[in-house]
């Protein structure tokens, strides 16, 4: 991870510490050459770096999108159904991630007797294999955000009764 480091003059303020750090340093071979440089030049590698700090984060979360990116919002959903929709993507609802809040335990499928989550609901449960062929058919969470509508993945939280 990259440190910044402030000076004033000569001098590192702002991070205990590391004045006498500094010190030693500076006795010992580097010395610090103030050059002006637009900040315009930086702007690219901040960006980049920015960039991979998020995508080491979204590696770690189960996502259905792979890689980081501009999110292009499809004009036909409203707002609410484009956040319905990501949410779903990310695995992460209200509905199958409140207990973390309030401290209740992991809520499940009163049918199934498994733990409720996002793929459950969208691929899993026999309780709702009826309503989920009216919409469509798929046998993974990849396919169902790579190949249905997703106004009909909207229909079918809709449908249900844990919208």
């Amino acid at each position: 991870m990259a440190r910044i480091l402030f000076f004033v003059g000569s001098q590192v303020v702002g991070i205990p510490g590391i004045e006498k750090q500094t010190q030693v340093q500076s006795q010992h071979s580097l010395s610090i050459t103030p050059m002006k440089l637009p900040a315009t030049n930086m702007l690219p590698r901040v960006m980049r770096l920015i960039s991979k700090e998020w995508q080491e984060i979204w590696d770690c979360l189960y996502a259905i999108i792979p890689t980081v990116s501009v999110y292009k919002r499809k004009t036909s959903l409203s707002r609410h159904d484009s956040v319905l929709i990501n949410r779903l993507k990310i695995g992460h609802t209200h509905l199958t991630h409140s207990y973390l809040l309030s401290g209740d335990d992991q809520p499940e499928c009163d049918v199934c007797q498994c733990l409720l989550t996002v793929k459950h609901i969208m691929i899993e449960c026999v309780d709702l294999h009826d309503v989920r062929n009216k919409h469509f058919v798929v046998s993974s969470m990849k396919d169902l955000f790579e190949n249905v509508a997703s106004q009909n993945i909207v229909d079918l939280i809709k449908e249900t009764p844990f919208l």
